[in-house]
């Protein structure tokens, strides 16, 4: 199960309410749909969820168990953040093998299979600093999904992405549907997306303004 509930959820920066009041409930395989503006709150929330960021007020429960930034997460989760975080001076394959090293769920055929999956090269040693952009993030896309994430989190995925890896976004998150993951993902005009949502929220000025089922 990784369901999730954001109850009455609040984050402050500076006094300010970045997240303010968010009450929300995404059911266990389904796929939810984030919309609005630059600093609407999109990112930040997902950041929240992923607990990476202490909230002020409210909790966040996924699964059932209250998170807490002191324990494990409390499921499988794959999360892609909007912009990376690479080690530049290796190659991608390095990359996803240094971040499978942390939690030894993976070995070096699954790593293969999802470079794969995402359109790189097995075999490409350039460093991750002669990537392009739309390369930096099938790499993004592939660290995220390559332990078989219960939870996927994916912050404007399509991103630098031209259209055929717009279309690879939509197929993989089309698969991880209907395979029973839970996905919360971020976008900006994606109809190819957007067409996937069962749960669609608007946010705006770090509150939901519009929310919908799909």
């Amino acid at each position: 199960m990784a369901d999730v509930k954001i109850e009455h959820v609040t984050k402050k920066i500076h006094r300010r309410a970045v997240l303010d009041d968010i009450d929300l409930e995404i059911p266990d395989g389904s796929v939810a749909g984030f919309t609005g503006v630059n600093g609407s709150g999109k990112s930040m929330l997902f950041r929240a969820v992923a607990g990476l960021v202490r909230i002020n007020e409210g909790q966040i429960l996924v699964g059932g168990k209250l998170l807490d930034r002191m324990k494990a997460y409390p499921v499988r989760l794959g999360y892609m953040a909007d912009g990376t975080g690479f080690w530049e001076y290796r190659s991608g394959k390095d990359n996803l093998e240094i971040l499978a090293s942390i939690r030894k769920l993976i070995g070096p055929e699954e790593i293969a299979r999802t470079l794969e999956l995402v359109g790189l090269d097995t075999d490409d040693e350039r460093p991750v600093s002669e990537y392009s952009l739309g390369m930096k993030q099938r790499l993004n896309l592939a660290q995220a999904i390559m332990e078989e994430p219960e939870l996927l989190i994916m912050d404007e995925p399509t991103n630098a992405l031209d259209t055929d890896g717009i279309k690879l976004v939509s197929d993989i998150v089309r698969k991880m549907h209907a395979s029973g993951v839970t996905l919360l993902v971020s976008c900006h005009n994606q109809p190819q997306l957007e067409g996937l949502f069962d749960l669609h929220v608007h946010l705006q000025d770090g509150r939901i303004v519009g929310k919908e089922q799909q």
